[in-house]
């Protein structure tokens, strides 16, 4: 199973830069996301691979000044309004409420439709109640909360350093503040997690009343403590029908709670899914901002370059720098079609899966053997989807279908 990181990358290192504006055409460009990365944390979480650091001291004022530089640059190459906003890190909420009070000030300069859902990544111990007032005023009307677990040495072990009692406290200052739209985050497949413990965890986020929740099982990525932890012997990995049976205790629980499940690790209640999250499954344009950010704008994608210091000096007329750059070329767009659109319960309809085996006919024998051994299966309406036994083993297939 595992997750797919969607609005970051790690800090890996990466290409030659060259500004935003040099690599897209000229002319304004349709989008209808935008991702912003907030770089800093109070602490580093052995687990994650996005791009953060620790110490903050005089880098958030530079932050917002070259924020403010690019979204002014953004707005001179949009094509309409967004429909999504999405404030990820990092911990955004790290920022003093007078540096949110900015943040959010500078983002709504940027063309947003009337509905536009815009969310906010939290931690537990960072969010007060000023903070989410300030949030709520803006127009912030979605936030996503790190819970991962509410068992205290399972968060030791993820080195997570909040205390599960403030996850509902945190959540009573965003109810309070206005914005009943809330997610949380929740870890399995944690060394040492028992399935009954996983429980636990479910039973506990469900009683704080989310509308959506993101159900994770861990993954060990390059370059993280936890691998390096893994590696030097200091724990064993969850088995995998241990995972394997949290997985199905997860949509068994939230199915029973009133939970749609809509992706391989996301359920929400009626009407409540991640719209800026469906633009990235569903393969639609959006901008980034901020370092180590990815975008995806008229077929280009991108990744903002992974170090502060690198994206604070340039010059001050210049657009963004880039790294990884990949030019518009529709056989790689229909595998990342393919292999995102799969990960959603609604699965790949049939233009694009008929597109897919034109340009790589061997499909055509991969679809047809998943189907046989039910890992895929075909819909009323002809489009191709996961089944449940094919969910828990979403990386093997998706690696034979792209």
């Amino acid at each position: 199973m595992g997750s797919l990181r969607l609005h970051d990358e790690s800090a890996k290192p990466a290409g030659v830069s060259r500004p935003l504006g040099h690599v897209l055409s000229a002319g304004n460009a349709a989008a209808r996301g935008l991702y912003i990365h907030v770089p800093f944390c109070f602490h580093k979480c052995h687990y994650c691979d996005f791009y953060s650091f620790v110490d903050r001291e005089g880098q958030s004022g530079a932050y917002l000044a070259q924020l403010e530089r690019d979204i002014d640059w953004l707005r001179s190459r949009m094509a309409g309004p967004l429909d999504t906003v999405f404030v990820g890190g990092g911990t955004p909420t790290l920022l003093s409420a007078s540096e949110l009070t900015r943040l959010t000030e500078l983002i709504r300069r940027v063309p947003l439709r009337d509905d536009v859902e815009w969310t906010l990544e939290a931690n537990p111990e960072t969010i007060d109640a000023e903070k989410a007032s300030v949030l709520a005023a803006a127009g912030v009307n979605r936030i996503s909360i790190g819970a991962q677990s509410f068992n205290p040495r399972h968060l030791k072990t993820l080195e997570r350093w909040h205390d599960p009692a403030n996850v509902v406290r945190a959540a009573g200052f965003v109810r309070d503040a206005g914005i009943a739209n809330f997610n949380l985050d929740l870890i399995f497949g944690i060394p040492g997690q028992t399935i009954d413990e996983w429980r636990a965890d479910l039973d506990a986020a469900l009683a704080i009343g989310p509308e959506h929740l993101s159900c994770y099982g861990l993954t060990y990525e390059p370059n993280t403590a936890m691998t390096k932890r893994l590696l030097k012997g200091d724990f064993e990995p969850c088995e995998d029908e241990v995972e394997a049976e949290m997985y199905d205790a997860t949509r068994a629980v939230l199915a029973d709670a009133g939970f749609a499940q809509y992706e391989i690790s996301n359920f929400a209640r009626a009407g409540r899914e991640c719209r800026h999250n469906l633009v990235y499954w569903r393969n639609e344009p959006w901008w980034a901002i901020g370092p180590s950010a990815s975008g995806f704008v008229a077929g280009h994608r991108f990744k903002v370059v992974p170090r502060l210091g690198d994206w604070l000096g340039r010059g001050i007329d210049d657009s963004q720098p880039v790294v990884d750059v990949e030019l518009p070329d529709e056989r790689r767009h229909v595998s990342e079609a393919l292999m995102l659109g799969l990960r959603l319960m609604e699965g790949i309809d049939a233009t694009l899966e008929r597109r897919a085996v034109e340009l790589e006919p061997a499909r055509a024998a991969v679809f047809a053997r998943a189907i046989a051994d039910g890992l895929l299966e075909r819909t009323g309406a002809g489009s191709l989807r996961f089944t449940h036994r094919g969910a828990m083993l979403a990386n093997e297939v998706l690696a034979q279908v792209v």
